[in-house]
């Protein structure tokens, strides 16, 4: 195996499961989650010189994911207009049983997700998950430090209203925002 196959191999097999797990964040659907790991991976490995630390390769393949979301918004939102007319939805599990996508607290949360747009979600992803201040999550997306505290004040107030109050440990770093917009 050449270098970046290599690489790949062991980003595959070491980091496959927390890809996808960040991309189902953005996106709330599995299938959709891995074919944003997969186009992902092609996109990061298709013609760059790249490093071959596991690591490294990770947050490339990370921004390309988010990349691809938000790039990819307009699309998904027209195919979800006429999913309906061909595709089933899936059985639900027999009652009593409880699976990931049954559970109504995750529901509630992927349902609060879905309802902001692409880059306050990408902004939540990267403030809760990615547990980034505010100025990261500006150089990471590219945007104004305002913007972000912006699309992050609009979207803690979406999910307020959805989900309740969110903890506010996790909202140190937000000091200039509040419920009601930038300070």
């Amino acid at each position: 195996m050449d270098g970046w196959e290599q690489a790949l191999d062991a980003l595959v097999r070491q980091r496959r499961r927390a890809l996808t797990a960040y991309a189902f964040l953005l996106c709330s659907d599995l299938r959709e989650a891995e074919d944003l790991v997969q186009d992902a991976l092609v996109s990061v490995f298709g013609g760059r010189r790249l490093p071959h630390e596991v690591d490294a390769l990770e947050a490339y393949v990370r921004r390309a994911i988010r990349n691809t979301y938000i790039d990819g918004f307009r699309r998904r939102r027209h195919w979800a207009t006429l999913r309906h007319l061909v595709v089933t939805p899936d059985v639900q599990p027999p009652t009593g049983e409880s699976t990931p996508d049954t559970v109504p607290v995750r529901i509630d949360v992927q349902r609060a997700l879905s309802a902001l747009g692409p880059r306050e979600r990408a902004c939540v992803v990267l403030r809760f998950y990615e547990d980034m201040t505010v100025a990261q999550i500006a150089a990471e997306l590219s945007l104004a430090v305002g913007t972000v505290k912006r699309y992050l004040s609009d979207a803690v107030s979406r999910l307020e209203g959805m989900v309740g109050p969110l903890p506010a440990a996790h909202l140190d770093d937000l000091d200039a925002i509040t419920i009601g917009g930038v300070r």
